[in-house]
């Protein structure tokens, strides 16, 4: 891919990811209308599901400046401690250029390369294979690797990971799946309060009707409804972002053989045990896949390796075991 075509697709997918994070901002307005609308038709039985819906329009609007200013300030905190909070999930721990002189050395070289700020370096101990970049401000940006990608993979190898998890801080990736995370967190959250507060709660018999009924399937239609479109936008920000990611590696690199090989031994080796979903999220690799995979949160290795190879790799095939690996092949 040329860099014209790599930059214009970087540009026109920034802002489709920006309309897609502010429709995912705007479904918590959705769960507002949704919980507005379950408590009229408990509180007010016997009445036209006209009445209920037009009852929990109204609460909506009186309740909009609270679940904007509450959004916010959860935004806030969120930007102020997800970076512990997710070291914390993972077990990432910071690293000096003296206690990882090889792994500093490369992702410095790139990052002067192309004029990068450096971000901090982190490490995870597991025999895991996976690496991922996270952050929402220059202060915050780090890449994570974990202790096996390390020994599992040469210099040329890991400088190809590397460069795609840069590619990742360039384009903002990180700090817009960052965000989507946090705001499909908070909808997730609510989403399972209502569901709970739903079945366990007990319906008066003399406050039913058939309007009142409706109006409850209506709602929990809603919050079903939202909830999946809030984990499918966050599928459709990385999924996307992944091929990216990788033409950006080999732009930096200069050799999509070496990614090539990176992801033949990161893949189905890249679990990280304990980590929540919107970590796996960020990682290279996210081995952890969903139904017909409508619900993966990247695209498959095959589909990623039949694109670098367009930009003139070559594919060595599944690797079965690491100890038999094929060699990289000899410099050109």
């Amino acid at each position: 891919m040329a860099a014209y075509g790599l930059y214009t697709q970087i540009a026109s997918n920034k802002t489709r990811s920006r309309v897609l994070l502010v429709c995912l901002f705007l479904l918590i307005y959705v769960f507002v209308f949704a919980g507005a609308l379950l408590a009229e038709a408990y509180l007010h039985g016997g009445q036209s599901v006209g009445y209920y819906l037009h009852a929990a329009g109204v609460d909506l609007l009186h309740a909009l400046p609270v679940a904007t200013i509450a959004g916010i300030l959860w935004m806030l905190i969120a930007y102020r401690f997800n970076q512990s909070i997710i070291d914390a999930v993972t077990g990432g721990r910071a690293v000096t250029r003296k206690e990882q002189r090889r792994l500093y050395n490369l992702l410095e070289n790139l990052c002067i390369s192309r004029g990068i700020t450096m971000p901090a370096l982190k490490i995870i101990d597991t025999d895991a294979l996976n690496a991922y970049a996270s952050g929402l401000n220059p202060q915050q940006y780090s890449v994570t690797v974990t202790s096996g990608l390390l020994a599992a993979l040469t210099d040329e190898e890991m400088e190809a990971v590397l460069g795609h998890e840069l590619t990742h801080i360039r384009n903002g990736d990180v700090r817009l799946m960052v965000i989507a995370g946090i705001v499909a967190g908070v909808i997730g959250f609510f989403a399972e309060l209502v569901f709970r507060l739903f079945f366990s709660g007990r319906r008066s018999s003399s406050r039913g009707g058939k309007g009142a009924g409706l109006a409850i399937l209506i709602a929990a239609a809603m919050i079903a409804l939202a909830w999946i479109t809030s984990v499918l936008i966050r599928f459709a920000l990385s999924r996307s972002r992944e091929f990216l990611a990788d033409a950006g590696s080999v732009e930096l690199t200069k050799n999509p053989d070496a990614l090539i090989r990176s992801l033949r031994k990161i893949e189905n080796r890249g679990e990280l045990e304990g980590a929540t979903s919107a970590v796996m999220e960020m990682c290279i690799d996210n081995p952890r896949e969903g139904f017909s995979n409508l619900f993966s949160t990247h695209p498959p290795v095959e589909a990623r390796i039949k694109a670098l190879v367009m930009l003139g790799g070559h594919d060595i095939g599944p690797i079965d075991d690491l100890a038999n690996a094929p060699p990289p092949p000899p410099a050109a």
